[in-house]
Parts: C-alpha cells; structure tokens; sequence
C-alpha cells in the first residue's frame, strides 16, 4: 500500500491509523530498550548494581538533552515535510529533510566536544554524588562519542515515518536495539566491563541503525530523497523547522532540566535511595510515554498531509481516534500501576529495600497518568499542523510554569518531604492537561476553518 504514493489522504483513515500506528509503536518500545536494558543488567550487576544504576540514572538528563536536539530539528522538520507532500511540493519537502540533516551534524559536532570536555562537572550538578560519579563518568564518557550516530537515527527517522514509511522506521530501530540487546550481556558481564560496556553497546547499535536510516533515505524506495544538492543550509528553511520543532525541544530539554531537580531535591531530603528510585520511576514513566508517543507518530503523516491537502474531514477524524487510542493506552497502565507497582519497580532492580521503597512512591508519580493521553493527542496535533505557537505555549506551561516551581513548593505542604517532590508530577500533570484540551478546543476549530474557506478566500 506504500507503493501508492497518494495513500496518506486516500485510505480509510481508522485502517490508515492502524496500520501506521503498530510500527510506530513497535519502535518506540524497541527504543526504549537502549537505556532500559541498560538499566536492568546494571541494576542486576553483583555487589554494587544498585549504585551502578543510581549513576547510570544521573546520566539520563545529559542523554535526554541529546534527544532533545535530534527533536528541535527533524520534529519540526518532518511535519513541514508531510504539509509539502500533501501541497504535491515534493522538491520542497526534500530541501526541508537535507537541510535538517546537515544541521544536525553540526549540532552533533557541538554537543560531542561539549559532552568530553565537561562530563564529570555536568553530571555533578546534574545530581551525582561521590558515591556514584564514578558509573555515571564512566559511562557517559563512553556514549558521548556516539552523539553523532544518536542524532541522526532519531532526527532522520522522523522523515522516514512523515512519508509514512513507517515499518521502514520500526526496522531502523529494531536493528539496533537487537544489537544491543545481545552486546549488553557481553560488554557488562563477559568482558567484566560493567557500566561501560553498557555504553558502549548502545553506540555500536546506534551506529548500526544510523547507516541503515542513512542507506533507506538515499535509496530509490523513498519518497523523499537525501540529495547533495539540499544539504546546503538556508535559514528560510531552517528556521521555520526549529520553530515548530521548539516545542518537542522544550518537552525533551526540560526534562533534562527537571530531572536535575527532581536529582537535587531528593538527594537532600531522601539520599542516594531517594534519586535510585526516581531512576526507575522515570523508565516507568518512558514506558508510558513511549507507546502513547508511537501512536502520535503514526498519526502525524496523516494530520500533516491531510492539512497540507485542506482536508477537514480527515483531520478531524484522524485526531478523535488518535485522542482515544492515546487516552485509553494512559488509562489502562494508569491502572496497572496502582495495583501492583512493585511488579513495575521488580523489573529494574532485585533489590528489596529499593523496592518496598519506590513501589508506593511510583502510585502518586503517575497519579496524573490516567488522562495524559489527552495532553499527547492534543501536542501531538498543534505539531502536525504547524502550529509552533500553540506547541510552545503547552510545553512551556507545563514544565516551566508548574512543575519546575512544584518540585520545590510541595515538600513544604507535605509533612513527607521526599514525597512532596514526587506529588509534583501529578499535579502538574492534572493542571497541564486541563489547560491543554481548552486551549485545543478553540484553536483547533480555528485551524479547521482555516483549511474549509476556498483557497482563495
């Protein structure tokens, strides 16, 4: 069906979603495995895994930052895509995807030389202890000089999946994370080099995948090809990708910044134990996260192509069953949660203290998760239809205006100082949502109209 180049704005939609939702799904499961397997065969590691995954966790701001810069390009970068796709300006489209890749090499450059030169300072304010700098020195020495391969299987699958290719995408990760997967064990245990083995791993796989995404996007099965002639960069394409793609950065770069918080005030008020359990508690969270995530992926395609291509009626339907399936997956583990949290917590560490003490911690963590599904749906949306203000506007406001400041109001309204800071979570969360679906609801039939007037209206 692929092979129909105009399928994005003729299919039925609910088979359409489906069928682009699964892989895009599949593959954000799969590439969630790069971190948390590391994190169960460290967190299994004999005498000191505890420590070892309490170090590993520092590291995941510096490794959500990354990310974050794969997702200020290529997030802003493959909508626009998608919207030139359905303007039938292909020529437009693959200017937009060489000028995110070259950009992204260079941010890559940056970010490698930053990450070298500054590891042990930026994980020490990042929330590592004398305890733990060692692990988490260690193994960010080693990923840093993967930042490259990082940049490019994130960032360039992103326009993979735009033109709908997306059991293309859900190879170029599942590649790696077999890779890794297998080299894990290996690396850590057979080799006995412990938690840089665990890095190293990663990088091998992520080179892996990295040369596949790269082979697929200059081969002839694409729609959109990777061409010398675009990778020069122009400002009048570049800036107006890393506008919308501001949004997913602030998301993603946030959380870098939130979890030096979260590190900072637990580390004071509950020690080393404290920030090991908000290590699971954030791999939970990504379990969440990630599958909700896949489901927006797929839907992007069709929401950029069908507003490129003024089709109302598909948009509007392409999001009401993106808004379920999003709302009935944070629902369904919101309840798996609360009834058997230490099964979650079990999974990343046998260790029993660490589990009796994270298992009640990780129900008021996720306390708000049961309606996330609305906040994905509705970002998710704002992003498909180049709308970069509104994106920003609810990323913002969610992590800036309420949870930065609640991590630090709550433990003085809580007699528990250390569960003040997790209740931050929630109540950002609950906030942020309502606030999201009122602003969707107006802007959103804004957008609706904007595409139903004639084109010369």
């Amino acid at each position: 069906m692929e092979d129909n180049k105009e399928f994005l704005g003729t299919e039925p939609v609910g088979k359409l979603l489906f069928r682009l939702s699964i892989p895009t799904v599949v593959a954000q499961l799969v590439n969630m495995l790069y971190n948390i397997v590391d994190r169960i065969y460290i967190g299994h590691m004999p005498g000191d895994g505890s420590l070892a995954l309490t170090g590993v966790g520092v590291c995941m701001p510096l490794i959500m930052l990354v990310s974050a810069f794969a997702a200020l390009v290529s997030s802003g970068g493959a909508p626009r895509a998608s919207i030139f796709m359905g303007k039938k300006d292909c020529p437009s489209a693959e200017k937009t995807m060489g000028n995110c890749f070259s950009l992204q090499v260079c941010i890559s450059a940056v970010l490698t030389a930053v990450l070298l030169l500054w590891n042990k300072p930026l994980l020490l304010a990042f929330g590592a202890s004398e305890n733990t700098i060692g692990y988490a020195a260690d193994y960010m020495g080693i990923y840093a000089m993967g930042t490259l391969f990082v940049q490019l299987t994130l960032g360039m699958n992103f326009f993979i999946t735009a033109q709908g290719f997306t059991r293309i995408s859900m190879l170029s990760v599942l590649i790696g994370a077999v890779v890794n997967i297998a080299l894990d064990p290996v690396f850590i245990f057979g080799l006995h080099m412990g938690v840089r083995g665990a890095a190293l791993a990663t990088i091998i796989s992520q080179a892996l995948s990295c040369t596949w995404v790269i082979y697929f996007l200059c081969s002839k099965r694409t729609r959109l090809r990777l061409r010398k002639e675009n990778l020069g960069m122009q400002a009048g394409v570049i800036l107006p990708c890393i506008a919308l793609g501001a949004a997913a950065f602030i998301m993603q770069a946030s959380e870098s910044v939130i979890s030096v918080c979260f590190n900072a005030s637990l580390l004071r008020y509950g020690g080393d134990i404290a920030v090991g359990a908000m290590t699971i508690m954030v791999s939970v969270m990504q379990f969440a996260m990630l599958p909700m995530q896949g489901i927006a992926q797929g839907a992007q395609p069709i929401l950029s192509y069908n507003f490129g291509a003024r089709n109302a009626a598909r948009v509007k339907k392409t999001f009401r069953l993106l808004l379920g399936a999003c709302l009935t997956y944070s629902f369904t583990l919101w309840l798996a949660v609360m009834i058997c949290p230490s099964f979650f917590v079990g999974i990343f560490t046998p260790d029993e203290a660490l589990i009796r003490y994270a298992s009640p911690m990780l129900r008021i963590y996720l306390g708000g998760m049961c309606i996330f599904g609305i906040q994905i749906a509705c970002q998710m949306t704002f992003t498909s239809l180049g709308k970069a203000v509104n994106s920003i506007i609810v990323a913002v406001f969610r992590k800036f205006v309420l949870l930065l400041p609640l991590i630090y109001v709550m433990p003085h309204l809580i007699a528990d100082k250390t569960m003040g800071v997790y209740m931050a979570e929630p109540v950002a969360d609950v906030i942020a949502v309502t606030f999201t679906a009122v602003l969707f609801t107006f802007q959103f039939k804004k957008a609706i109209k904007e595409i139903s007037l004639p084109v010369n209206a």
